[in-house]
């Protein structure tokens, strides 16, 4: 058990530091190529903080343990909200961006809803993974026309990435090293949380939605309360609404391609749930145009609720 534990402890640090390799080369390699900060932001940034969860679904739809790979995206998504906002707002009251009023919070809403209508069959399919991938094609390049649109909104990269751009081998080295740590993280993350379910007899629907779950949503978390800490708490409500979009549409998307997802497990309250801090979030932010302390509280009150009702 104990060896067990120390290759899940291990496998989560491999993800976390592939994730940060690989969103610091990628930021830096597509801000040489021309692409702007805003597209980055939306595009490669989220895409790379989700890259922990994409490598956990798709190993766990590989290994036949594709309970793991739907809990971890309904897990994550409920994580990101209830816990990471609200220990984020609680660190510092954040303020929203209205584009995050209009249109992404909304579509984080309205794609919750789609994924529970296709999980009603017990299962996310070949085909709904390609209208999930499809979606997701359509949601970059809408990314992209509004970035053109609006260059005057566009977020500034850190420096360290600035500083790299000029580096492209160094650049083209940290995506492999990145690429490299997601899988055999992934690998060794997903076989141990397995074994961990088994030695105490938890069902894998319920490992992934809390333990995986949290797991995989380091990235966001420490992104998070760094930009809290920095002053900077306005982009961390962004960055978690783009992942949780990249999590339903990308990660769900591209995992039932690879093989059908077993919804097998889930309750239709984990659905709810999920849905439910999505929906809550949009009040929560329209209010005054802030995320604020109180709000925060609430939020990861209700997060602590739900670990402790799914929790055998």
């Amino acid at each position: 058990m104990a060896l067990t534990l120390v290759f899940f402890v291990t496998g989560l640090l491999i993800l976390v530091g592939g994730a940060e390799s690989l969103v610091r080369g990628s930021s830096a390699l597509a801000l040489r190529l021309g692409i702007t900060p805003l597209v980055i932001g939306l595009t490669v940034v989220a895409f790379g903080t989700s890259s922990p969860e994409l490598a956990v679904s798709i190993e766990s739809a590989l290994s036949g343990s594709s309970s793991i790979a739907l809990g971890n995206v309904i897990g994550s998504n409920v994580a990101n909200i209830g816990l990471i906002l609200g220990i984020t707002a609680i660190i510092r009251p954040m303020s929203v961006q209205p584009s995050l009023l209009k249109q992404q919070i909304p579509l984080m809403i309205a794609i919750s809803f789609v994924i529970w209508a296709m999980a009603a069959d017990m299962a996310i399919t070949f085909w709904d993974g390609f209208i999930l991938v499809a979606a997701l094609i359509g949601f970059l390049l809408h990314s992209y026309r509004s970035s053109k649109d609006s260059p005057e909104d566009e977020e500034v990269l850190p420096c360290e990435v600035q500083t790299l751009k000029d580096k492209t081998w160094f650049c083209i080295l940290l995506i492999l090293i990145g690429l490299a740590g997601l899988i055999g993280g992934g690998m060794l993350f997903v076989r141990s949380a397995v074994e961990i379910a088994q030695i105490y007899n938890v069902d894998e629907a319920i490992i992934g939605l809390t333990i995986v779950a949290i797991g995989t949503s380091m990235p966001e978390l420490a992104t998070s309360v760094v930009a809290a800490i920095r002053k900077e708490s306005d982009i961390a409500i962004g960055n978690i609404v783009g992942s949780n979009i990249f999590n339903i549409l990308a990660i769900l998307g591209i995992a039932s391609l690879i093989s059908p997802l077993s919804g097998l497990g889930f309750s239709t309250a984990d659905y709810v749930v999920m849905i439910s801090f999505a929906v809550i979030l949009l009040p929560m932010a329209w209010s005054g145009r802030t995320l604020s302390r109180p709000e925060g509280t609430v939020l990861l009150l209700g997060y602590l609720s739900y670990m402790a009702y799914i929790w055998p």
